[in-house]
């Protein structure tokens, strides 16, 4: 087929440039703003091209342009990898592609793009109004991939989006089968790009003051959880995350060594809370758990040296796991001294008046457990605020800035002084964040950023490590009823973080029990699961898996290919056209003319009039009506209708 049929008319190209840009549109506010433009500018330049039957641009202006552009993506972005900048090469090169599209081919190239393109919003959003908006598109570009391949005149759009719908709920038995069966392979397939936890919330690999607050004014989800049975008291619900045990004077980072395997033997009080955990990205290794994880630990997971849950790979997509906790346990008795002195290393000189009033506590008793509770009663005692606008530290020396000075701060100020404190007592002490409480929705829980928290650890003779919550000295409604309970309405806590629920906030809830089953029929669905279902149906294993896929393919190809077929003979049925022809056909069957699989109506009529002279004048008129009524127009005109049932009425074949 030459360039000059493949020619499209400008109602085909302004419908192929309407859903191109109906799928970059959700991209262009992330890309580049010279970016966009260019894009925009290439779609209304080849518009008015059609319009105006304007040349395409010579080969050396198309290649200095794309040439242009790829520079502008390298230099915003220093790389071309990952998916910013990858959805932002694309999209450039797309709109660059309709400088040179003329041609059947090229449309087809841009739209079989448009569906590449079109995938590329899941690594942005993952919702399930994304899935809807996904499907929207889906159809609008099956209809002009429709629409360009239909070789007459531009197809009415509610017929073309009708064949569209039905082409695709077609597929939807074959996407069942190969989301539930395909088998799911642990980790990613190719490496993970620089920027897959960027813009991603949640905590972060150090601690310094200011940064839990900041999560604090944040209603995002941070996990979901389902309880196999009753849920434990909200005050010791303490979902453990990153450890921190060196400080530098300021901030609080990650230990040498941390990730290393636990060697220390744990041992818990009571039965096990059984639970399962819906973790949203947070591109970080970590897996938040109720402290402390009895296991068995998720596929990939190990427990380092810090008691916390460790993935082989960051979090860049929802993890669905379950664990047994128990929330009382004693660890750590038989730390060494060489690390219990590492857990008590300090900066030099640093913060010194509060190491002084620590030594002043320690010289009137020096019992552990009698300066852990004087510290607790310094905090509770002493004009000490809990809010979510602490002021700045600028001191050098922020502790004592913090506790003699602003005595405002947010948990992980207490966290911090606190530890530093112990520290100063000769206690070995770190600081640990994660998140504190939950809130029932159905018959799960919600814990969003705004239930951010950090505690800090001691290490006791003969007890090991415990817990001690300085925020619950100076505000202990912050464990009992939450962010909301724990400060005043005036502070900015997030709005479904507050007490007391509008219409609203109810119907949000509702809105995230189904965004929660999505997340965990749909997009949790990983290697684990599979297989936790495939056992539970009696197919365990990758050969059954296989075997089970493979049948249901052809399966299904087959049943699909079958309604197909019975649904085209009953539109050829119904079709009197179509009816009174083989009417005809079997006239000339009879008559030992039986049509040839290669014949058509006129191949047929000259056939007739080699070998049946007699008949030549009215087959040939039954065939040309009939290749009339088929082929020349849409609309069945009843006029030659009625005379080609007549004809072949009146066809007599002896």
């Amino acid at each position: 087929m030459s360039a000059v049929h493949d020619h499209l008319s400008a109602a085909k190209v302004y419908r192929v440039l309407a859903v191109l840009f109906l799928i970059a549109a959700p991209h262009l506010p992330r890309l580049p703003l010279w970016a966009s433009a260019l894009v925009i500018a290439m779609g209304i330049w080849r518009a008015l091209a059609a319009q105006r039957t304007w040349p395409m641009p010579g080969a050396l202006l198309r290649n200095l342009l794309a040439g242009l552009a790829l520079v502008g993506i390298w230099t915003q972005y220093q790389t071309l990898n990952g998916h910013h900048a990858g959805v932002a090469l694309l999209v450039v090169m797309l709109g660059m592609k309709l400088t040179e599209m003329t041609t059947r081919r090229d449309y087809l190239v841009v739209i079989y793009l448009s569906y590449f393109l079109l995938i590329t919003h899941f690594l942005f959003s993952q919702e399930m109004i994304m899935l809807l908006l996904m499907f929207a598109g889906a159809l609008a570009i099956t209809s002009v991939l429709i629409e360009v391949n239909h070789p007459q005149g531009i197809l009415p759009l509610k017929r073309n989006l009708r064949l569209s719908g039905t082409l695709m709920l077609q597929a939807v038995p074959l996407m069942l089968i190969f989301f539930v069966l395909f088998p799911r392979i642990p980790g990613p397939l190719w490496g993970i790009p620089t920027d897959a936890g960027a813009g991603m919330t949640g905590l972060s690999d150090s601690m310094e003051p200011g940064m839990i607050s900041e999560l604090g004014m944040s209603d995002a989800v941070a996990f979901r959880v389902r309880f196999d049975a009753e849920a434990p008291p909200r005050s010791e619900l303490y979902w453990r995350g990153p450890v921190f045990e060196y400080f530098n004077g300021r901030s609080w980072l990650p230990g040498p060594g941390n990730d290393l395997p636990i060697r220390a033997q744990v041992e818990f009080e009571g039965p096990p809370t059984v639970y399962e955990m819906q973790l949203e990205p947070h591109g970080k290794r970590w897996l938040l758990a109720l402290d402390l994880p009895q296991g068995p630990l998720p596929e990939g997971a190990t427990m380092g040296r810090d008691l916390v849950l460790r993935h082989k790979w960051d979090v860049i997509d929802k993890k669905l796991y379950r664990l047994a906790s128990g929330t009382r346990y004693n660890v750590g008795s038989e730390a060494s001294e060489r690390y219990r002195q590492h857990l008590l290393s300090l900066p030099q000189a640093s913060n010194p008046q509060t190491h002084e009033m620590v030594l002043s506590w320690k010289a009137q008793d020096d019992a552990p457990q009698a300066i852990i509770a004087t510290a607790l009663q310094h905090f509770a005692n002493q004009p000490f605020h809990y809010t979510l606008r602490p002021p700045l530290l600028m001191n050098q020396h922020s502790i004592d800035q913090f506790v003699f000075e602003t005595r405002r701060g947010f948990c992980e100020h207490y966290a911090s002084a606190f530890t530093f404190m112990m520290r100063a007592a000769g206690i070995p002490a770190r600081v640990v964040t994660g998140y504190q409480g939950a809130e029932r929705n159905g018959d799960y829980y919600i814990v969003r950023q705004s239930d951010a928290h950090a505690w800090s650890e001691v290490w006791l003779e003969g007890r090991g490590w415990v817990r001690i919550d300085p925020t619950a000295a100076v505000a202990p409604e912050r464990v009992e009823l939450g962010l909301g309970g724990a400060l005043p309405a005036s502070e900015p806590i997030p709005g479904l973080a507050r007490l007391g629920r509008g219409t609203l906030v109810q119907l949000q809830l509702r809105w995230d029990q189904v965004n929660a089953a999505w997340n965990r029929w749909v997009l949790a669905y990983g290697p684990e699961l599979q297989q936790n279902i495939m056992s539970a149906l009696g197919m365990p294993g990758l050969r059954a898996l296989l075997i089970t896929l493979t049948v249901l393919t052809l399966s299904s190809l087959l049943i699909i290919n079958l309604i197909v077929a019975r649904a085209h003979q009953s539109e050829l049925e119904r079709d009197p056209v179509q009816r009174i022809w083989r009417r005809f056909l079997g006239k000339l069957k009879r008559a030992g003319l039986a049509p040839q699989l290669h014949e058509g109506p006129i191949d047929l009529s000259q056939r007739v009039a080699r070998e049946r002279p007699q008949l030549a004048d009215d087959a040939q008129r039954i065939s040309q009506l009939y290749v009339h009524l088929r082929y020349a127009s849409r609309q069945t005109d009843p006029v030659l209708l009625k005379r080609f049932r007549q004809r072949v009425r009146q066809f007599r074949s002896r």
